[in-house]
């Protein structure tokens, strides 16, 4: 078997429907439309949601809720990750670098999951009880910034 002799199972494929092509076809002067209607018309495209003039769903049904636009959105950080750095003093711009976080721009927050066993300093918008406790005990310092 070589490339050039490869083809289709077959029944895999099919021809396009070719509409309008005259009455030989089967598909001629309507073109599988119908008579008359909407739908019939050229260039007729439904909009989406359209129920024929009802009150369309999304309409019918009211809104709840709001969005808060002064919502603070934390990068979370544990320090089982900040364990793993080899650096002396960490801040947004090294996590950002070592792709902990997305925006160095961001609110950072280091939780305490995990154990840290050297001294390091940290720098972050926020940081836990256990976290700022596991820093300190391991000689570390925990600074907040502004």
């Amino acid at each position: 078997m070589n490339l050039y002799n490869l083809s289709p199972a077959k029944g895999a494929t099919k021809k396009r429907k070719r509409v309008g092509r005259g009455p030989g076809s089967g598909h001629g002067k309507t073109s599988t439309r119908g008579m008359k209607g909407q739908k019939s018309i050229t260039g007729f495209s439904q909009k989406k949601g359209f129920e024929g003039g009802q009150m369309p769903l999304h309409r019918r049904i009211p809104k709840r809720g709001f969005t808060n636009i002064f919502k603070k959105e934390w990068q979370i950080v544990n320090l089982e990750d900040l364990a793993k750095l080899r650096y002396k003093e960490i801040t947004p711009q090294i996590l950002e670098k070592e792709r902990l976080i997305k925006d160095k721009n961001g609110l950072v927050k280091v939780l305490g999951k995990g154990e840290i066993g050297k001294a390091i300093s940290v720098k972050a918008h926020a940081f836990s009880k256990s976290a700022r406790e596991k820093i300190e005990k391991a000689g570390g310092n925990a600074e907040i910034l502004p």
